[in-house]
């Protein structure tokens, strides 16, 4: 090894195994002093092995001395924090600045955009939803159009999330899209003006003049006042209070656990809504409903398949086991941890696993899921959408909101059973 190469290689185990030490007094010094919990991180960072610090050091010296293409210190650091921390779980990750800034969008509900929700297309990127009452609305883009131009540069469908993030910039600046329209033999231009857009977590409808159907699509920190609000739409349209709620939590990825907790809440009177295990003291906790219940005891049927997870398990196990709701559809995903977000310097942050959590009945579901009372087999058909220009109402194009709607219509919410899917239709 060269003499450059050694010098590197004490620096840097030097660096670690002083970085090692200087966070483990910072964890002693922020848990509580006799903790046996807060004891064994402070311990886990003294005893960091020497011998590993130098491998990782001497492995990085020679990727960057021997690697096909020039890297830098920085990037390779960057990778080995990120490998290390993705390599705990399926959900713990680390997040660049931007990556951060995503996020924060996703769970607050708002940002500043066009609003379009958009999938990789042919040749651009394809708008599956345009936001009602957008700057996207207003300027004439529809669903189905296909952007292959922001600004004069190509969008590259293999980058979504490049193009998302030139989408989104400063309230009132403009933006210059090239649209691919079927139907349109040239390539259509708008300019829109972004504004601040409102995230949508929740859509609602009449079903029949006593039941109201509820869907919620993922949990931010708006979802309990979406929700709250659509409940007491739905009922002034009535002018009273309405028999049943469909809650329709297919594909619903999850989001905010208190945004959960509080959806939850607004359908309880008393009873556990979840409680949870970690090493921390902030990651150990046992959620109680509060009295009161938007609904005043209306009957619930919550529908979920496999792409129900996290948050929206959290609430239909909360709903389920206190005896709240039935749940009618395929077995959910099964996602049974909670994750933090840490923020670290430089806009950078940590999402790791700190907890496992438990249903009312005290049953992890961590890789099990949540089996419905009735369970639906055979192919599945997408969740239908609400929004449509012909006149047959959502459950008659949808089956499992049409079987959800029969069960509550003839009280039948609370019998389990197997329905073919051929059956609910």
């Amino acid at each position: 090894m060269s003499p450059r190469a050694r010098l590197l290689l004490a620096l840097f185990v030097g660096l670690l195994v002083g970085l090692s030490l200087s966070v483990a007094s910072r964890v002693a010094a922020e848990r509580s002093p006799g903790s046996a919990v807060a004891a064994a991180p402070a311990a886990a960072g003294v005893a960091l092995p020497w011998k590993d610090a130098r491998l990782l050091a001497e492995v990085m010296q020679r990727v960057r001395d021997n690697y096909v293409d020039p890297v830098e210190y920085h990037q390779l650091m960057q990778n080995a924090i990120r490998g290390m921390v993705e390599a705990l779980d399926d959900h713990s990750t680390f997040l660049t600045p931007d990556e951060f800034d995503d996020m924060k969008v996703s769970t607050s509900g708002t940002y500043a955009g066009i609003g379009v929700e958009v999938v990789a297309g042919n040749g651009g990127v394809s708008v599956v939803r345009r936001m009602a009452g957008s700057p996207a609305e207003r300027a004439g883009i529809l669903n189905g159009d296909i952007i292959v131009r922001i600004d004069d540069i190509a969008v590259d469908p293999a980058d979504l999330d490049s193009a998302i993030a030139r989408m989104r910039g400063p309230e009132g600046s403009a933006i210059r899209l090239a649209v691919r329209r079927d139907g349109s033999s040239s390539l259509l231009e708008f300019q829109v003006e972004r504004a601040h857009v409102q995230l949508r977590s929740v859509a609602a409808e009449l079903l029949t003049p006593d039941i109201g159907y509820l869907r919620i699509t993922s949990f931010t920190d708006t979802t309990a006042t979406e929700l709250e609000q659509a409940v007491a739409t739905l009922e002034h349209v009535r002018a009273r209070k309405l028999d049943g709620f469909i809650i329709d939590l297919r594909n619903d990825p999850g989001g905010v656990l208190d945004a959960a907790v509080q959806v939850a809440d607004d359908f309880l009177d008393h009873g556990t809504i979840v409680s949870a295990q970690g090493r921390a003291a902030d990651a150990q906790f046992r959620i109680e409903a509060k009295p009161g219940d938007i609904t005043n005891g209306a009957r619930l049927v919550v529908l979920v398949n496999g792409g129900s997870a996290s948050a929206s398990e959290i609430l239909a196990a909360a709903l389920h086991d206190n005896h709240r709701a039935t749940l009618i559809g395929r077995r959910t995903y099964g996602k049974g941890s909670v994750q933090t977000i840490m923020p670290l310097a430089d806009g950078q942050a940590l999402k790791i696993t700190t907890s496992r959590y438990f249903t009312p009945a005290g049953i992890s579901i961590n890789g099990v899921g949540i089996l419905p009372d009735t369970v639906l087999e055979g192919p599945e058909q997408p969740p239908a959408e609400m929004d449509t220009a012909n006149n047959a109402t959502l459950a008659q194009r949808d089956p499992q909101v049409s079987m959800a709607l029969q069960a509550l219509s003839t009280h039948a919410g609370l019998v389990a059973g197997r329905v073919s899917a051929a059956a609910a239709r």
